[in-house]
């Protein structure tokens, strides 16, 4: 296994491509161009194996509002492992390397996690976000219920019960 952590602009199309398709594959389809874009702009971590990228994920920064402050937040997106390769630590691998890009240049770790996905999160210290979830919309902050216990946050701050506020994207906002 190679570990490989890399900015979007110094990965080649070539790289782009693999990892695209392995989150298309990864995700069974469910996978759309702004889920694709949300990927994009910030760190990746990219695992190779002897049959080629085997897992990505991506940490992207996002503002959030916390108490009335507005945070730095490394998100991280499309964490996926090759169907094939699962099982063998390189989840964990991208989250350890994600996890050191948001040590370093972060306020604060978030993400949206499946089940399936929450699994891999919890254990290695993420916590669901026991408050509401919100995004700043253009028409002023909306409530987003769907998002409330699938959004997780490391380190974890003391105070996991206040209002977290998103800034707005296209497609899915969390």
């Amino acid at each position: 296994m190679t570990l490989r952590t890399a900015h979007t602009a110094d990965l080649t199309p070539a790289e782009l491509a693999a990892a695209r398709s392995l989150l298309r594959d990864a995700f069974d389809g469910d996978f759309a161009d702004e889920d694709w874009e949300h990927t994009l702009g910030g760190m990746h971590a990219l695992v190779h194996d002897e049959r080629g990228l085997a897992a990505h994920g991506a940490v992207v920064m996002r503002r959030v509002r916390y108490r009335m402050r507005w945070l730095r937040v490394g998100y991280v997106e499309g964490v996926a492992v090759r169907h094939d390769a699962r099982r063998q630590g390189f989840g964990s691998a991208v989250m350890a390397a994600l996890e050191g890009v948001i040590t370093r240049a972060y306020d604060l770790g978030a993400l949206s996690a499946s089940d399936d996905g929450a699994l891999l999160y919890t254990a290695r210290g993420w916590r669901a976000w026991d408050g509401r979830i919100c995004a700043l919309g253009p028409d002023g902050v909306i409530r987003l219920p769907d998002e409330e216990g699938s959004t997780y946050v490391w380190p974890v701050p003391a105070d996991l019960g206040s209002e977290l506020v998103f800034d707005w994207r296209d497609g899915d906002v969390l």
